[in-house]
């Protein structure tokens, strides 16, 4: 891939937020820029919405966005529990908006979605659940953060039983798994579930999600090692895994618009198209922050 071209394409187009995270981590700026950018994505009540992720407009809190928000908070080692940003997640993540007590388990889609621009996926079908993506980080969150109680630590434990049972996650799924275990370990809670096997069960299921076939790379919706590593986790790249992200930098320049940055593989499937081209656009110098990171891994 040609890094001065990204580069380019990102200094040009990234979105505030997202610039800050580029120079957080590449021109050794303060991640109080990172802090300051996030914040404005902050509801009244805590939580996060307004298009932080953005395949949603929604304004609302959602916990997904407010799961968004830690993670990039714990990009860029922000998470500093007498902080405003912070205090301010654990009083929305308290007050169980969008968790289902019974199920207990917070909500991966909403209903107020539906009232916005949004991709389809975004959409709650049925009871808004899926599987453990956002629950298991947010209940690490609030374990770390918040207030210790045993519906939280319960929450990690069925997760933990989720990952022992082999069942299949996605990409996005593991993600949270990673954030919950680097939010569990950082803060050394190891008395909830073994962190050891944590960390096998962790390395077995990146195995497992990350696409073998390799033409699908950057062409499909398929989970590629630059979906999990972006600067982070290096402690579970396995030797299955080194050849994966060999083969990925191999086509990282195939991949790269002319422009310089690298594109999104999806479609929204609902009728917003001016919508979905401005997520577009907000998304691929987010994209070109990834490889740019994921291009930096030196595996040997």
């Amino acid at each position: 891939m040609n890094k001065n071209t990204a580069i380019k394409f990102v200094l040009e187009n990234a979105r505030p937020l997202d610039l800050a995270v580029y120079k957080y981590y590449f021109e050794n700026e303060s991640s109080q820029a990172v802090v300051d950018e996030l914040s404005k994505f902050q509801n009244a009540d805590g939580g996060f919405g307004n298009a932080l992720e953005p395949d949603f407009f929604n304004p609302n809190s959602s916990p997904i966005a407010t799961n968004d928000a830690i993670n990039t908070l714990s990009r860029v080692n922000a998470l500093d529990r007498d902080s405003d940003i912070v205090k301010g997640i654990v009083r929305y993540l308290a007050t169980h908006d969008s968790f289902d007590e019974e199920k207990k388990r917070w909500l991966f889609a909403i209903d107020s979605n539906k009232d916005y621009p949004h991709a389809i996926w975004w959409e709650k079908k049925g009871d808004g659940i899926s599987k453990f993506n956002p629950s298991i980080s947010l209940a690490s969150f609030m374990i770390c953060y918040g207030t210790r109680t045993p519906l939280y630590e319960e929450i990690i434990k069925e997760g933990l039983d989720f990952l022992k049972n082999g069942e299949e996650i996605s990409g996005d799924d593991v993600n949270c798994y990673l954030l919950a275990y680097e939010l569990l370990t950082s803060n050394s809670i190891n008395d909830i579930v073994d962190l050891n096997i944590f960390n096998d069960l962790l390395c077995k299921a990146i195995e497992n999600c990350i696409c073998k076939d390799t033409s699908k790379y950057g062409v499909e919706y398929v989970p590629m090692p630059s979906t999990i590593f972006t600067g982070k986790y290096m402690e579970f790249i396995t030797p299955e895994i080194k050849s994966l992200i060999a083969a990925e930098k191999a086509i990282l320049g195939k991949l790269q618009m002319e422009d310089g940055g690298f594109d999104i593989t999806w479609k929204w499937y609902t009728q917003y198209p001016d919508e979905y081209e401005q997520a577009r656009a907000w998304w691929r110098p987010r994209i070109t922050i990834e490889k740019l990171l994921f291009n930096e891994i030196q595996i040997g």
